[in-house]
């Protein structure tokens, strides 16, 4: 970034420009280099420019400023893409995070507010209160698909898993799948040293808390 964060705002509604233009003149160590009123418009502007910053309505008719942040950050990655919002919205927030935005800040927010935001961008800092953070992380983790507890496994490895945590032998267990004692001994072996716990009985406690029997070949959609 040059000393001057360059500024590019988007938002189809010219009194919201305006009143960020009117905010902006009062910001030290700034230049607002352009204007948009689409996504459209602001990929053009973006790639003409060149601005260090770009502050996007996150809903505009046409392309979201959600899709015109995802475009934006994937051509120009050292542009930050800071989103206008009139209210706090989470699972939009989250959008726009997981789309590249660095935050958010909200339409008609003051001077100060504004430097604080632009100033979290010279720095790198996030532009989320605490509060919103723990909302927005919570609901990406919800959001994302959950990790298969035995997904080092192989499928004979989950087999013999399975019928270990039904309390079976391991002669027992080479009787069922058709093989040596001394393989199901072996499999044993680095299925405890896969899942990190010390016995049998912590493997087959392993697989009744994470519920084995959904993750066995048969039952898999």
């Amino acid at each position: 970034m040059t000393d001057n964060l360059r500024i590019l705002l988007v938002d189809d509604h010219q009194v919201v420009r305006m009143g960020l233009r009117f905010v902006l003149e009062d910001v030290a160590d700034v230049q607002l280099v352009g204007e948009a009123s689409s996504v459209n418009e602001a990929l053009i502007q973006c790639r003409l420019l060149q601005p260090d910053v770009v502050i996007m309505d996150i809903k505009m008719p046409g392309k979201s400023g959600i899709e015109g942040c995802r475009e934006i950050v994937a051509q120009w990655p050292h542009i930050q893409v800071i989103m206008l919002t009139s209210f706090v919205d989470d699972s939009l927030i989250a959008e726009a995070i997981q789309a590249g935005a660095v935050g958010y800040v909200l339409k008609g927010v003051g001077t100060d507010e504004l430097i604080r935001a632009l100033n979290a961008v010279r720095t790198g800092d996030a532009l989320l209160d605490p509060a919103i953070t723990r909302r927005v992380l919570s609901m990406m983790r919800q959001q994302s698909p959950q990790k298969n507890p035995f997904e080092e496994l192989t499928k004979r490895e989950l087999g013999i898993l399975s019928l270990l945590a039904q309390g079976k032998t391991n002669m027992e267990i080479a009787n069922d799948l058709t093989l040596s004692e001394k393989t199901i001994r072996n499999n044993v072996s680095i299925i405890l040293s896969k899942l990190d716990v010390s016995n049998r009985i912590e493997a087959a406690m392993f697989a009744m808390e994470h519920h084995i029997n959904d993750y066995l070949p048969d039952n898999k959609s």
